[in-house]
């Protein structure tokens, strides 16, 4: 029978008002149950609120290097518990166990990092004009942070807007993805276990249009972060702003990769090969576009296509190179655009099969994909797939890469393979993206730096991540002493 969880609100853990819960299942086999969570209501969103807005001022009016230090020992307890939960996140998301694993470690060295940040976070002495006067701009928390998070990465995600929304001061209620509530769950257990005051963090599961909305919309919410699909994320910027709510929201990305005629090839193939198909591509900086000078292209064609050959697809546990799509309906999409793009006239170089049948039977497990003869027009190289798929485009050079790169609605990560570092320069100076990298895979980022995309991508309010987010979760205040 599997286990009923519950939600964490004002330091204790509880039912739902509505008395019902939703089941998730482990994407590699469906037939395995990873429990029962609450089924939340407005009523649950209420009290989380209610908890927050009582505990966010006391939380506050503690000294930033004490909050650093809750912060630490929730470091302290994950790393303590990371085998566990590296398997947790395998178990519930589908990733491999050394994705898995280094996700919950950078989810340690972010809360490390935040603890130590905020000591010196906040305070900014400006020269006056005159004599006689101190002129100083200070930080000061929004107050009750609501937070929305994706399931792709249910667990580094929730800490990179968790830990600066309380090391700021702020109060939070969280939201995790409906079908990757366990990690988060956990992660609260941490938070728990290292001491934080009751109502400063608060878990509420359910649906969007339950819980998140009534995130959203609530009066006592200060902030509003959101991680998701563009569709969704459109949604919550609408209702965050309409009540003039701080809002930022990260929406997904087309990400290429250029591949110049002086890349080292064994290089951009790895590049490639990790940024489309790690994590099962199932990732916002994800490679989802090749685009090769034509000169190199046959040989990335050749090499990409070796790569994906040798990809063992599997249950992440049991030592797989690519575990499943993390639900029937993401699978599905994925079937769809490979169908799409045979049917647009690009040629299938390899994989497009789901995998059926034996350890296959059970889970939404499909091949690594790689499309070639791709024009830049066809629905596969414009809309944002979520899937192990790469479309390989031929360009005729620079002019013709860049152009192609930034004709899509996203601009979230982009990379160039080249050996030459004029171009290297040019292109990220040209390119439009919020992440731009040389001979690096698109996805994966830096804790200290920057986090967000153009057009489509972000909302483009605020960015995530560094000092970025500390930012988000505060607001200035100008203080002028004259004596």
């Amino acid at each position: 029978m599997a286990v009923t969880h519950l939600n964490y609100i004002d330091g204790e853990w509880q039912e739902s008002e509505s008395g019902e819960t939703l089941t998730v299942y482990n994407p590699a086999d469906v037939t395995d149950t990873i429990g029962e969570f609450q089924s939340s209501t407005q009523t649950d969103v209420d009290a989380a609120v209610a908890a927050a807005t009582e505990a966010q001022t006391a939380w506050a009016g503690r000294q930033a290097p004490e909050r650093g230090e809750f912060l630490r020992r929730a470091a302290e307890e994950i790393r303590s518990r990371s085998d566990e939960l590296a398997e947790t996140l395998t178990h519930e998301e589908g990733k491999t166990v050394p994705e898995a694993a280094g996700e919950v470690s950078r989810a340690v060295d972010i809360l490390y990092y935040y603890a130590e940040r905020i000591r010196d976070f906040g305070h900014e002495k400006k020269a006056s004009s005159t004599p006689a006067k101190d002129l100083s701009v200070v930080r000061e928390p929004v107050g009750v942070a609501g937070l929305i998070t994706a399931w792709n990465y249910p667990f580094i995600i929730p800490v990179w807007k968790i830990a600066p929304a309380i090391a700021t001061g702020n109060a939070v209620v969280f939201k995790p993805a409906s079908n990757a509530p366990n990690c988060t769950r956990k992660l609260f257990e941490c938070f728990e276990a290292a001491g934080l005051p009751d109502g400063v963090v608060n878990y509420v599961t359910g649906s969007g249009s339950q819980v998140g909305d009534g995130i959203i919309e609530h009066e006592d919410v200060d902030a509003v972060s959101f991680t998701g699909s563009k569709s969704v994320g459109f949604s919550v910027y609408e209702g965050a702003t309409e009540d003039m709510k701080r809002v930022q929201t990260e929406m997904g990305g087309k990400n290429p990769l250029v591949v110049s005629d002086t890349a080292d090839m064994e290089r951009a193939l790895s590049i490639a090969r990790w940024g489309a198909f790690g994590v099962t591509g199932q990732a916002c900086t994800a490679t989802s576009r090749a685009i090769v000078y034509e000169d190199v292209y046959d040989e990335f064609v050749e090499g990409i296509t070796e790569r994906a050959e040798r990809i063992e697809v599997g249950h992440g546990l049991d030592g797989a190179d690519m575990g499943p799509q993390a639900s029937e309906g993401e699978l599905a999409g994925t079937l769809d655009y490979i169908d799409v793009g045979q049917t647009e006239g690009a040629t299938l170089a390899y994989g497009g099969e789901e995998l059926t049948g034996g350890v296959y039977e059970d889970g939404y497990f499909v091949e690594p994909t790689v499309f070639t003869d791709v024009d830049h027009e066809m629905r596969i190289a414009q809309e944002e797939i979520f899937g192990p798929v790469l479309a390989v485009l031929k360009v005729s050079g620079y002019e013709e890469a860049l152009e192609v790169a930034n004709d899509v609605d996203y601009g979230l990560s982009a990379s160039m393979a080249t050996e030459d570092l004029a171009e290297a320069k040019r292109f990220a100076d040209d390119i439009e993206a919020g992440v731009v990298k040389i001979n690096e895979q698109t996805s994966g980022t830096e804790l200290h730096v920057p986090f967000g995309g153009f057009k489509d991508s972000s909302s483009d309010t605020y960015r995530e991540s560094g000092d970025e987010g500390l930012r988000f979760f505060t607001s200035t205040k100008t203080v002028y002493e004259n004596w």
